[in-house]
C-alpha cells in the first residue's frame, strides 16, 4: 500500500502558492496499470501540500491524445483527458471524488461508492482554482505527443459533509488516478494499486494512505 505525508506549507501570497509547492514539495508518479486490456501509461506525476485550511495540488501529464470537450461543471470530465484525486478525509470509507480535465473543468461528489453519489452544488465548486496550462476553452481530440499541467487549489469548505475546519494532522485515505475513457487510446492509471477485474477508480478499500502535517 503507498502512503504520503502532505506537507504544510507556510500561509503566502495566493499568486505564489504555485511557485512553492514547485520549489518545497516533492515528486510522486501516478503509474499504477492494473487491467491488462488497458496497457498505455501516459506519464504523470503530482505534487501535493497543504496550507491548514486548503490542498494544493498540481498535475503533470505527457500523453499521446489529449481532449476536453466537457465545460459544464459536474459533467462527464472522465471521458476527457482527465486527472482525479480521490479522498476519504477521516478514513471512514466515505470519499470525495475530486475529477478534472485537461482544461480544468471539475466533477466533485460524495458517498461511500460508485452508486448513489451526491454531487457538490456548483456554488461549492465555484470556491476551487483550477487552472490549467491549455487554458479554459474546450476542444475536440487532438493526437501526438502532448504535455500539460494543472494547478489545483481546494478550499477545506469542500468537505460539505464532513465537520473539518483544520487538515492539520489529519489521518486520511485516497488515490490518485489519470483516465480518459473515450479518448482513442483509453487508459486507467492510478497512485495505489486496484486489485479489480475491470477498471473501476470507486473502490475505497483500494485507497492508499494519506496523512496531513
Amino acid at each position: 500500500m503507498q502512503t504520503l505525508t502532505i506537507k504544510k506549507l507556510k500561509q503566502a501570497d495566493n499568486s505564489q502558492f504555485e511557485k512553492i509547492l514547485e520549489e518545497q514539495c516533492e515528486l510522486f508518479s501516478v503509474e499504477q496499470i492494473n487491467w491488462a486490456g488497458f496497457p498505455y501509461r501516459p506519464e504523470v506525476k503530482f505534487r501535493i501540500a497543504h496550507l491548514g485550511d486548503q490542498i494544493l495540488l498540481k498535475f503533470y501529464v505527457r500523453e499521446k491524445n489529449i481532449g476536453a470537450k466537457t465545460s459544464t461543471a459536474n459533467g462527464d470530465v472522465y471521458k476527457d483527458s482527465c486527472v482525479e484525486f480521490f479522498i476519504s478525509p477521516q478514513g471512514d470509507g466515505n470519499y470525495y471524488n475530486f475529477e478534472f480535465n485537461c482544461i480544468g473543468t471539475p466533477h466533485v461528489g460524495y458517498g461511500d461508492g460508485r452508486h448513489n453519489r451526491l454531487p457538490l452544488p456548483v456554488e461549492t465548486l465555484k470556491t476551487i482554482i483550477a487552472r490549467s496550462s491549455l487554458g479554459s476553452e474546450p476542444f475536440a481530440e487532438r493526437h501526438g505527443d502532448f504535455t500539460w499541467e494543472l494547478f489545483v487549489q481546494i478550499p477545506v469548505a469542500c468537505f460539505i459533509h464532513d465537520k473539518i475546519e483544520k487538515l492539520d494532522g489529519l489521518s486520511s485515505s485516497g488515490n490518485f488516478y489519470k483516465c480518459g475513457d473515450e479518448l482513442a487510446e483509453p487508459h486507467f492509471v492510478t497512485w495505489n494499486p486496484i486489485k479489480t477485474e475491470n477498471p473501476d477508480y470507486h473502490r475505497p478499500e483500494f485507497f492508499g494512505k494519506i496523512g496531513f502535517e
